[in-house]
């Protein structure tokens, strides 16, 4: 199993983080005495310089691809190969990380296939910002467009008590914010811990009650972040933001959106006749 960790640096290039994780447990598999080779004895072993591999070169354009050296992995060791890449969407926040995907699809595609493959290549991405996971899946020019996608619970109280925590360790007491607060402020982004830890930062770079400053700078990142959202549905066109705001200002679940008396609503809204059948596909693009 390859883990992978793209929160871990944030101004990194995903797709450097993940080869050098590649790089990491391959020079491993190849070391004399290290644990992940004693493991894979059992079963094979993995030699990639035997198949004129050199790992530095994995990954460039002079040198094996990434399909092609997990490939040898799995053929080697015969058994399965897992890669988990956690805030997997920040991989979408780049043109590299983009192209590592491909490179990651490119891998499943040759290795999984194949009739009498000895191992299959398992590739789990998981992150806390669902809107984006879920672009991964859904979205047709997403490398894993149309792959399984399955939502975590939500983190809740005992998540934001080992946050606070881990910083009575190296902050005064006084710097921090009672858990009550600190739980309201955690629902108020969503239950989100890359927004939650942005907003500690910002209240320990304060002075004053942090009861008082965590509740003001939870719902300003929360508006921010609404704020990048509702862009997306504004770039969507005219009908998406009625659709949109039909499905907002109801009460409980949105019922009708598909129907002649919507069409006729979103007809007035925008300005021009809607016909039914355009209303899907936007609803589609609201959904993604």
């Amino acid at each position: 199993m390859i883990y992978v960790d793209l929160w871990s640096d944030t101004l990194a290039n995903p797709a450097t983080l993940v080869h050098n994780a590649n790089y990491k447990t391959l020079k491993e598999l190849q070391t004399p005495g290290s644990s992940a080779l004693e493991m894979l004895k059992r079963v094979s072993n993995v030699d990639l310089g035997a198949a004129g591999f050199k790992l530095d070169s994995v990954g460039n354009a002079d040198g094996p691809t990434l399909a092609q050296a997990l490939t040898e992995v799995v053929d080697q060791a015969k058994t399965d190969l897992v890669l988990i890449i956690d805030e997997v969407q920040h991989a979408i926040s780049s043109n590299d990380g983009n192209q590592l995907l491909l490179a990651l699809k490119a891998a499943r595609d040759a290795i999984n296939p194949r009739p009498n493959t000895p191992g299959y290549f398992l590739f789990i991405g998981t992150g806390s910002h669902r809107a984006q996971v879920s672009e991964l899946t859904a979205k047709r020019n997403q490398a894993f467009s149309g792959a399984t996608s399955a939502a975590y619970p939500l983190l809740k109280g005992d998540y934001v008590e080992f946050l606070l925590n881990c910083l009575a360790m190296t902050v005064k007491k006084e710097k921090l914010p009672s858990l009550e607060v600190a739980i309201e402020a955690f629902t108020t982004l969503g239950n989100r811990p890359e927004e939650m830890l942005k907003a500690l930062r910002q209240l320990l770079q304060q002075e004053g009650d942090p009861d008082l400053f965590l509740p003001v700078i939870a719902s300003t990142l929360r508006s921010a972040a609404a704020k990048i959202e509702l862009e997306k549905v504004e770039q969507l066109g005219s009908l998406a933001q009625a659709i949109f705001n039909k499905i907002a200002a109801t009460e409980g679940d949105a019922r009708g959106i598909f129907s002649i008396d919507a069409a006729v609503e979103y007809s007035k809204m925008v300005g021009r006749e809607v016909r039914v059948e355009e209303i899907q596909p936007v609803v589609i693009a609201l959904v993604a």
